[in-house]
């Protein structure tokens, strides 16, 4: 099986929290082999409807490592201060 990864779809709605978040992420992410493949914010919408502005990719090994630091204890300690930052969509995906 291929890699795995997590989007997350992001409307940011206080800049300085979330700022705080995302400097915090990255020292989640190296115990389960994740890697921060890109961030955005939305050029254009070209089909359908999507609310959020910005977008972050984020590569895993597998949808194990994807568990694992999505449930760990310093992943979940860092969610209060996201929903705080931000309305959030995560999703993973198998590639």
């Amino acid at each position: 099986m291929g890699k795995a990864y997590v989007i997350g779809h992001i409307t940011v709605r206080d800049a300085g929290k979330w700022d705080e978040y995302r400097s915090r992420v990255p020292a989640t992410l190296a115990p389960w082999g994740g890697e921060l493949v890109f961030r955005g914010a939305r050029a254009a919408l070209l089909a359908g409807e999507h609310t959020h502005r910005d977008v972050v990719v984020i590569q895993f090994p597998d949808q194990q490592a994807v568990a694992g630091w999505h449930s760990s204890a310093a992943y979940q300690a860092l969610v209060p201060l996201r929903q705080q930052a931000a309305d959030v969509v995560l999703l993973s995906y198998d590639a």
